[in-house]
């Protein structure tokens, strides 16, 4: 029985050729009309020899385009590019063959170009598997080895090394560290790791060696859960009705309707050929990827990688907007926002004493206390007898004064005058700061909000028309309402597993378009559930390859600026494909009345095609005003 991998595989290769097959087409179409052209015209030959070429591209790339055709047809999906099948196949009926060539060039070049930026979904897992190490170091008899992971068993006694990604779930043995698990679990801070502590497979170590024992087999772990939501979200991801798709569901009707007409009341079929020729939908085949990928270079000028160029055509349409909090709506960074100092304490003077001893300390909240001092304008001093036992805290001496920054637990086994005036305990992260053995000070801190994120997300409604607004985090409770109070979203899901996530959005997504925008490994299930998924920055390879659109910059005003280059796109294109089309219209009812045969309906196409992909190139050109978001 095929396991899963292999069904993505198989699926997988199969678009990379159908991909390869469409440019192979066009050249080879754009080379056969060519040499077409010089054999009966430069060198003169009998029509049968110079015809070859043409009978060759009609093989060789009509007959497969038409297949692909027949096959939408069987599903009733009705777009734009069955008429180009009814025309060459029409063509090879009437012995039209260069008519019919030049259909397939129109057909399988825009099919091509549309190609060359699309997005594959499948490239995820492949950036998952990458980002595993394939090796574990295994403790055992006192010696070191080096193992498979799939070697790994529960109980097995696992190295970490620094800077290593934790292989498998468990639970430390040796060893005073932290771990980074912000890209997986939503936890905004690298994540203090001693014996007793958890550890989750994925999680990024930092400069300290821990020993861990394994609690679940490697298939069981974290990041394998992960995988397996990805590609659930991978098999059942929504197909969406493209733009030139739903212009050519009443354009194609209507193109047969006057072929049909114009072969009764003439009597004559050539007619019939002639009308559908004039009528191949290039604007839309053409015109329409055109502008897509205009706006694609123009975004990638910006700092913004369109993967997916659905989601330029699809992003308008979005009315529900989701988004995670690490490192998207904040800076994924603790920040100082609460100094509850003790009586005959002053706040600037405990200010300067913690920064001045967190100078010499490595822990995640030190950078907050120093930014904190920085703001204030507030210089350190030198510090003396400087140390951080592990699990002790971080002690030392400021002109003359003993300091000590800890945490509640330790301070409750301690004998600490003042202890009456500690503050109630709140879920989140707090230090203890102890001078001359008194207690002096309670800090507390959160995840630092983008400074442009209230203003951002008040935006949205007015400009772009979003009717719901939520905040989708794994992170606790707390934290995520603090940051909704502070950006203006009122809806909020917290404590949220990839797998919660992604019900989520599959939910949401059903009664709106939706778009999804985040920053780490536990977004990448949602995000391609969502009808468009943004990443923001460049923190992990695997949120990149998920997402439709990666935001290089990390700043929620390109989001903006994408919305306005998707708004900006889809004027255009419209343009394109409707002037287009009100000319091939034009054009109809001429060849209906037999002025265009069927090769000069062909010319008359191109032309028509050339006004639309000039004009859908103005795309590409950035103007004035690319964002009314301040």
């Amino acid at each position: 029985m095929r396991s899963l991998d292999d069904v993505t595989d198989e699926k997988n290769a199969l678009s990379q050729w159908w991909e390869r097959k469409t440019g192979f087409i066009a050249a080879f179409s754009l080379v056969a009309i060519l040499l077409h052209l010089l054999l009966r015209f430069a060198f003169h030959t009998s029509e049968e020899i110079a015809r070859l070429p043409l009978l060759a591209t009609l093989f060789i790339g009509g007959a497969p385009l038409v297949y692909d055709l027949l096959k939408k047809l069987w599903r009733r999906e009705f777009g734009s590019d069955l008429l180009a099948g009814i025309s060459i196949t029409t063509a090879i009926f009437l012995g039209e063959y260069l008519a019919g060539s030049i259909v397939v060039l129109m057909l399988s070049g825009g099919e091509a170009l549309e190609n060359y930026a699309m997005h594959n979904a499948s490239s995820v897992l492949r950036a998952l598997a990458r980002r595993m190490p394939s090796v574990a170091h295994r403790k055992r008899n006192g010696q070191m080895e080096d193992i498979a992971i799939e070697e790994i068993a529960i109980g097995d006694i696992i190295v970490v090394f620094p800077h290593d990604i934790c292989p498998v779930d468990g639970i430390v043995t040796e060893g005073h560290g932290v771990m980074d698990e912000s890209f997986l679990t939503g936890e905004p801070f690298q994540i203090e790791k001693a014996p007793g502590s958890e550890v989750i497979s994925g999680a990024v170590n930092g400069n300290v060696a821990l020993t861990m024992r394994a609690t679940k087999l490697p298939i069981d772990s974290r990041y394998s859960k992960i995988m397996e939501v990805m590609r659930a979200s991978e098999q059942n991801r929504p197909k969406l009705r493209r733009l030139g798709d739903q212009l050519g569901a009443f354009y194609t009707p209507l193109a047969v309707a006057i072929a049909l007409l114009a072969w009764i009341a003439s009597g004559e079929a050539i007619r019939f050929l002639a009308v559908l020729v004039v009528a191949t939908p290039c604007p839309l085949l053409i015109g329409i990827p055109v502008a897509i990928i205009g706006s694609i270079s123009l975004s990638a000028r910006r700092g913004i990688i369109v993967k997916n160029p659905v989601a330029l055509e699809q992003i308008e349409k979005c009315r529900t907007a989701i988004f995670d909090k690490t490192g998207t709506l904040t800076y994924g960074e603790p920040k100082l926002t609460e100094q509850l100092i003790a009586p005959f304490f002053k706040k600037e003077e405990v200010l300067r004493l913690a920064a001045s001893l967190e100078r010499y300390s490595k822990h995640p909240l030190a950078k907050a206390i120093l930014a904190a001092a920085r703001e204030h304008n507030i210089p350190p001093e030198e510090a003396a007898h400087v140390s951080e036992p592990p699990g002790c805290g971080l002690r030392g001496t400021v002109g003359g004064r003993e300091v000590e920054i800890t945490n509640r637990r330790k301070m409750k086994v301690m004998e600490i005058v003042g202890n009456q005036h500690v503050p109630e305990p709140i879920s989140g992260l707090e230090c203890i700061v102890l001078v001359d053995g008194t207690y002096a000070a309670t800090y507390r801190f959160h995840d630092a909000p983008r400074t442009e994120g209230r203003s951002f997300i008040l935006h949205l409604a007015p400009k772009h028309h979003f009717k719901k607004l939520m905040i989708l985090s794994g992170d606790r409770e707390s934290e995520v309402r603090y940051l909704a109070a502070e950006v203006g979203i009122d809806e909020i899901h917290a404590q949220k597993t990839p797998e919660e996530k992604l019900a989520i959005v599959r939910e949401e997504t059903l009664r709106a378009k939706t778009v999804y925008v985040g920053d780490g490994i536990n977004d990448a299930p949602a995000m391609m559930a969502a009808t468009v998924g943004i990443g923001i920055g460049q923190n992990s390879d695997v949120t990149a390859e998920a997402a439709d659109v990666v935001i290089m910059e990390g700043e929620l005003k390109k989001v903006d600026e994408f919305m306005h280059i998707s708004r900006r796109m889809r004027s255009i294109a419209l343009q394109s494909a409707v002037g287009g089309m009100a000319l091939s219209v034009g054009g109809m009812v001429l060849a209906a009345f037999g002025y265009l045969p069927p090769v000069a309906g062909a010319v008359t196409q191109e032309i028509i095609d050339v006004l639309a992909v000039l004009n859908a190139l103005r795309a590409a050109w950035p103007p004035k005003e690319i964002t009314d978001f301040d």
